[in-house]
C-alpha cells in the first residue's frame, strides 16, 4: 500500500522505521508537527519523525493545522491507501479522515477502551496497572473510540517509569502497526468495535498534576514519581523553590518521619509520607543538573525537622 505516516516525537520513530523497512508498503510522505523551539538558544528544530523521514528521502509535510487547505490538497494529490498514525499530536478533521482509501489507523499505547487520551502510559503507571499494551484502531471523530484491528500486551514492571514502559511499547507496537497494515491490505483484518464498558480517560498530565502530596501513602508517591518520569517531572517544594524528584523508592521498613519531613543519614535521604517512608535517590534542584539525593542533602545542610512540600524557607 501507499502510506502517508503521521507522527511527531521520538516514540513514533520505531513504527516509521518498521514501515520504511516493509517490503509490502511504501511510505511516500510523512505528516508531522511544525518545527518547534528547543534548547537554550530556542532555535527551531524539526521533530524526530521529520528528521528520520528527511534522512530516508521521504517528503515531509508540516501543516500548522491538518485542516489547512494546502495540506489537504497535497494529501489528495498523493492519494494514500492508508495513513498510519503514532503520536501525531493534532486532531484530524473529517475532511482529512476521508482522503485515504482505508482511512487513518492509529497506534495507541493502551488496551482500549482503557486510557483513551494523550497520556495513556503515564496514567497506567499512576493507577498501578499490572498489565497494559498497545492497540491499532481506525480513527474516527470521537476520542480514541474507533474500532480496533489488533492488540499486544505488556507487563508493567514494579520499577517502570513511564519512559521505560513507553520505550518498550514503541518497539513492540511498531511490529503491531506493520502487521495491521499487512492485514488491511490483504483483507484479513476487520476492525472490531470497542466495548461500551471499561472506558477510562488519560488526559495530559500538567505540571501541577505532577506535584507530590506527601500526605499520600508511599505507594501513591512512588507511582506519581515513576509516572511523571521523564515528563513532566514529579516535583515538590524545598525552601520555596521547586525540587524535581528524579528517582525515589518506597522503604516499607522505615516508618517515620512525618509526612514531608526529611530524615538524612550518612548516605540516605528519607521522606515521610502518609504511610511508610520513601527514599530519595536522585533529585534535581531548580536551575541545576540531576544529582544524588545524598549529595544534595549534604550541600543544602538540612535542618532537623525540615520538610518538603511547603513554601517556607528553612
Amino acid at each position: 500500500m501507499k502510506l502517508v505516516f503521521a507522527g511527531t516525537p521520538e516514540v513514533a520513530v520505531p513504527a516509521l522505521d518498521a514501515l520504511i523497512a516493509s517490503e509490502r508498503h511504501a511510505v511516500v510522505a510523512v505528516v508531522t508537527r511544525p518545527d518547534a523551539p528547543a534548547g537554550r538558544g530556542r532555535r527551531l528544530v524539526a521533530s524526530p519523525v521529520a528528521q528520520r523521514a528527511e534522512e530516508a528521502g521521504i517528503e515531509v509535510l508540516k501543516p500548522a493545522k491538518p485542516r489547512d487547505e494546502d495540506f489537504l490538497a497535497r494529501l489528495r494529490e498523493i492519494g494514500p491507501d492508508c495513513c498510519p498514525v503514532v503520536a501525531y499530536g493534532a486532531l484530524l478533521p473529517k475532511t482529512a479522515l476521508g482522503v485515504p482509501v482505508h482511512g487513518w489507523v492509529n497506534l495507541h499505547f493502551s488496551l482500549l477502551p482503557a486510557w483513551r487520551g494523550a497520556a495513556p502510559v503515564q496514567h497506567a503507571v499512576m493507577a498501578g496497572d499490572e498489565m497494559t499494551g498497545a492497540a491499532t484502531f481506525q480513527i474516527e471523530e470521537g476520542l480514541d473510540s474507533g474500532p480496533v484491528y489488533g492488540v499486544i500486551t505488556e507487563h508493567v514492571r514494579p520499577t517502570d517509569t513511564s519512559g521505560d514502559l513507553l520505550t518498550r511499547l514503541a518497539f513492540a507496537g511498531a511490529g503491531l502497526l506493520s502487521a495491521t497494515m499487512d492485514g488491511i491490505e490483504d483483507g484479513s483484518l476487520v476492525p472490531v468495535a470497542q466495548p461500551a464498558d471499561g472506558i477510562s480517560l488519560a488526559p495530559k498530565i500538567t505540571v501541577e498534576g505532577a506535584r507530590v502530596e506527601w500526605a499520600d501513602p508511599a505507594l501513591r508517591v512512588d507511582r506519581v514519581v515513576r509516572a511523571c518520569t521523564p515528563a513532566p517531572g514529579a516535583w515538590t517544594l524545598f525552601r520555596g523553590e521547586r525540587l524535581k524528584l528524579v528517582q525515589a523508592t518506597p522503604t516499607p521498613d522505615v516508618t517515620g518521619p512525618a509526612p514531608g519531613e526529611l530524615s538524612v543519614g550518612k548516605n540516605t535521604v528519607h521522606v515521610g509520607t502518609g504511610s511508610h517512608a520513601v527514599e530519595l535517590l536522585w533529585v534535581q534542584p531548580q536551575g541545576k543538573k540531576p544529582m544524588r539525593a545524598a549529595d544534595w542533602a549534604r550541600g543544602v545542610r538540612i535542618a532537623p525537622g525540615e520538610r518538603l512540600g511547603t513554601a517556607d524557607v528553612g
